[in-house]
């Protein structure tokens, strides 16, 4: 039960539901099609991104919370991180079109471990601030999370369950990767009006 209750929560896609709040495009029908705060950035709407980003972090971060409070099994708490992501990614309530997970993957595991939380973020500033290149911050950062989580937790399940999310998102990023391998991929940045090219004519 716990488990589907963290895939529910996770299929709250709020990239589609801010857009909606804002009177924005779907994020699913332009840019990238990925619905996330990224995508959402191209519209040029600063803060409809920023509440992007936070309500995916917070489903992940809510949805392991609740089941910690609960006094649920190690286990249990693993499945539900697990259950938030693949819910973030392929979302009941939007046609299991979803995210990459990025944003919802730091909120699950600020919520398993500050510490782990904390490293993977100032790994993907730290890759962001030399490159500039979003996806590639994110791989980064999803390479370095098991080897935190091994240093915090030990080898056991809770590092493997990381493991299998890190795992999760790198393969969710594989159109990235591709583009990054041919040197297509785009680093953020770019003026507002450059953002614009990228919406379809309204």
């Amino acid at each position: 039960m716990w488990i589907a209750v963290g895939y529910l929560i996770g299929s709250l896609s709020f990239a589609v539901i801010v857009s909606k709040i804002f009177g924005l495009p779907d994020p699913r029908s332009f840019g990238s099609n990925n619905p996330g705060a990224t995508n959402v950035l191209r519209t040029g709407k600063k803060s409809a991104a920023v509440l992007t980003l936070l309500g995916d972090a917070a489903k992940g971060f809510v949805a392991v919370v609740l089941a910690q409070q609960a006094g649920q099994p190690q286990w249990v708490i693993a499945g539900v991180a697990l259950g938030a992501f693949l819910g973030h990614v392929y979302p009941l309530f939007f046609g299991f079109h979803g995210g990459k997970g990025v944003a919802t993957a730091l909120g699950i595991l600020l919520a398993l471990s500050p510490w782990v939380g904390l490293g993977c973020l100032g790994t993907w500033l730290l890759a962001a601030y030399m490159w500039r290149i979003s996806s590639l911050s994110a791989l980064i950062a999803a390479g370095f999370a098991p080897v935190y989580s091994t240093i915090v937790f030990g080898f056991g399940l809770m590092s493997g369950a990381i493991l299998l999310l890190s795992v999760l998102l790198i393969w969710r990023h594989k159109e990235n990767i591709r583009r990054l391998l041919r040197g297509e991929e785009k680093p953020f940045g770019k003026k507002k009006e450059e953002r614009k090219l990228d919406m379809p004519a309204s």
